[in-house]
This record gives C-alpha cells, structure tokens and sequence, in this order.
C-alpha cells in the first residue's frame, strides 16, 4: 500500500512539506539523489499481459521504497506521480520519445515523466531517466535554465517540445521531446500502451544494463562497462575493464538505495 511517509523518509525528507516550487525542487533533487535508476531486474517485475496499465502500484512500492531498490523510468516516475498528488500538486503524466546515437527520436512511448502546474506555470519533473538530465524540475519555456554547471532550455520543433541540454565545452543536445497536450492526470492514461513493444525497441529494455544516479553537483551513469559522469557540467567517459573496478561503481551507484 502507498505510504506517503513511508516515501519521504526513502528519499532522506522528514514531515509531510507544503506543495510550493521550493518543495518541489527539494523532493525531486533528494530523489534523483536517493533512488537510483536500476534497470538489471525491471522485466521481474512486468505483468504476464505486458499491459502497461496492469503494472501494480503496490508492487512498485514494495520493490522501490520497502525494498530499498532502483527501478526505472514507469516505476520510479509513476511512484513520484502519486507522491506529489498525494501533497497536493497538480500533476500530470505524459509520454516521450528518446534522442538515439544517430540523432534521430526513439519510439514515442519509450520513456514517460510528468508534469506539475503550478501558480499557472508547468514545470518537467523525471525521476526516471537513466542518462544525464536535469536535477531540478524544468520551467517549459525556452529561456535557458542553468543547473549545475549545464544549460537547459525547453525549444518547440515540428509539432514537439523538445528538452535539450548544453553542458560545459559542448553544443546544445536534444535529450526527449513529447507533446504537452497529451499529458494526463490519472497517469498512464497519457500512455496508453496496448503493449509493451514500444519499450523493446529501446535498448534499455533490449539486453543493455543501464544503472545512474544523480550526485550532489551532477550524475553517475554506467551503461553496461562504460561509466559516464558528469560534474559541474564536465563530461567524463570511461570504460571499467577490471571486474573490481566495476563492481565498486555498482555498488556506488546503488548505495543511494
């Protein structure tokens, strides 16, 4: 069942906070810090219908929050979904299409985040994505927002908004993009996925771990042998060959569960 102080005590807050953009901002940090985005065991816990929409709350809860595990993007982001409409926000879940190697969108139901309407403005909220992204909620506008050592501005191209997102000594790089209007405040209703498929096509669901987790000025992402880290904004590449070495950046990442 979902606790909502059961939550805030997961992700490292005490008490039940107001549902101010201050709040906001706090939770989503001290999430992205707490819980991390952990793909290894998520098809344990899809439904035999692979129905999107018979994914269990409970068990969700059971694995992410009691459990002290990760979980990935339509786990953890439909947890906060619940959370912050516990306290009272106007949330709204929507869908996403991921920026691929080559440059091109992903499915358009590949990845799923919410927004939260606030004193007339909607703000991006993700707890879920496995790559480097915002740490704070997004204002959906395209003024450029500065967060870390990164720029992040929110563009309109063909119909979608895009996020994108310049960190130190680079270009500006689409990260998803997804269409506002869609979002849906009962939460998978945005999706509405026949299927799974969608998920299949992406290589987070197609044999590739991807493990992440945010750190206090940046992220943590280890896909597969190769860890990527930002700090400040810097980018930094590295492929962990020793078996040691690997398994101690596992257990860093995890040690925010």
């Amino acid at each position: 069942m979902f606790d909502v102080a059961k939550y805030l005590r997961r992700i490292g807050v005490e008490g039940t906070p107001e549902p101010t953009l201050d709040t906001l901002r706090y939770l989503h940090k001290r999430h992205l810090m707490a819980v991390p985005y952990d793909n290894s065991t998520a098809p344990d816990r899809l439904p035999a219908s692979r129905h999107l929409t018979n994914v269990p709350l409970d068990l969700v809860f059971e694995h992410v929050v009691t459990g002290g595990h990760g979980g990935v993007c339509y786990e953890l982001n439909r947890l906060f979904h619940t959370l912050l409409a516990e306290l009272g926000y106007d949330v709204r879940m929507v869908a996403a299409a991921v920026r691929q190697a080559n440059g091109t969108f992903g499915p358009e139901r590949e990845h799923t985040f919410d927004l939260v309407v606030l004193d007339g403005q909607t703000h991006l909220v993700d707890v879920g994505f496995p790559g480097p992204s915002y740490a704070e909620p997004l204002l959906l506008s395209e003024e450029e927002q500065h967060q870390y050592g990164c720029v992040y501005r929110v563009t309109e191209h063909d119909g979608y908004r895009v996020v994108e997102r310049r960190p130190k000594e680079s270009d500006w790089q689409p990260v998803y993009r997804f269409r506002p209007e869609l979002a849906h405040p009962s939460g998978w209703d945005a999706v509405r996925l026949d299927s799974l498929d969608d998920y299949a096509q992406d290589s987070v669901l197609a044999g590739t771990t991807f493990r992440s987790r945010a750190t206090h000025n940046g992220k943590i992402v280890l896909i597969g042998r190769r860890c990527f880290t930002v700090e400040d904004g810097v980018e930094r590449t590295k492929v962990l060959v020793k078996a040691d070495e690997f398994q101690d950046m596992v257990d860093l990442i995890l040690a925010g569960a």
